[in-house]
């Protein structure tokens, strides 16, 4: 498979920090529509609602309703505020995510080892709870004046055993709905033509934003495109770099 997107381009550029006098005016706007309907948003930082208003285009009617369906779903499925290891137990058995290093521009880096996912007594509550659990111990990674991560999905070894179309959908949802403009980039590497029946099913249901995100990789330019962006101080030793493979819960 060659490397490249799939109907996806490259983003590039480092989000700034700064909000502009402009974005500062539409979330004003926003932070009185959602107060006036939820008065728990007054929590709520402004890069948080920067994110959610780029996600809908700067629309502070369509960020609005999306916020406010972050802050139910927050208060439903994340009622202590935080997942717990307790929680997701069956996930963490797996050993299947890891986070080391951070890219050029200091963003962390997270390693999927997909072949170790098989569906569990948990399910698919328990798989949203450890892409949750998961997105903390990343988020708690960030340096100042970073808001995004890494994603390096590692598909080698896959099969029809592992394929587990629910929890990707889910995976899907949670990043687009709920954690926008988190995502800097998914390299997909080591993908097996059999792969592609699943990545079919699952890729209308990945908006333009998410898609221009993944890039798949081909082998044969695996190292040199990762350096592209990771230094080689930074990148796992799997992937001809310098640093273990660290399990998420360890990290």
């Amino acid at each position: 498979m060659s490397s490249g997107n799939v109907d996806c381009s490259k983003e590039t550029g480092q989000e700034s920090l700064e909000i502009s006098e402009m974005e500062m005016t539409k979330i004003s706007l926003m932070r009185t529509k959602v107060e006036q309907k939820d008065p728990s948003s007054k929590a709520i930082d402004d890069l948080t609602s920067r994110r959610f208003l780029r996600a809908r285009d700067l629309d502070v009617e369509k960020a609005s309703a999306m916020l406010l369906k972050y802050l139910k779903w927050k208060r439903d499925f994340v009622p202590n505020g935080s997942i717990s290891e307790s929680e997701v137990t069956n996930e963490i058995e797996q050993n299947k995510m890891f986070l080391q290093g951070s890219d050029k521009k200091g963003r962390p880096i997270s390693v999927l080892l997909a072949a170790r996912h098989f569906q569990r007594n948990g399910g698919v509550d328990e798989f949203k709870r450890f892409i949750v659990y998961s997105f903390d111990k990343i988020f708690a990674r960030m340096p100042p004046g970073q808001e995004k991560f890494v994603v390096i999905g590692d598909l080698e070894g896959w099969g029809y055993a592992n394929s587990d179309i629910r929890a990707y959908l889910a995976a899907i949802s949670l990043v687009q709905d709920y954690f926008p403009e988190r995502l800097e980039k998914m390299f997909i590497v080591h993908a097996p033509y059999i792969f592609m029946k699943a990545w079919k099913i699952v890729c209308p249901f990945i908006d333009q934003k998410t898609r221009k995100k993944i890039v798949f990789v081909d082998n044969k330019t695996l190292k040199s495109t990762l350096l592209e962006e990771i230094e080689e101080s930074q990148l796992p030793e799997t992937y001809g770099g310098k640093l273990p493979l660290v399990p998420i819960h360890e990290s």
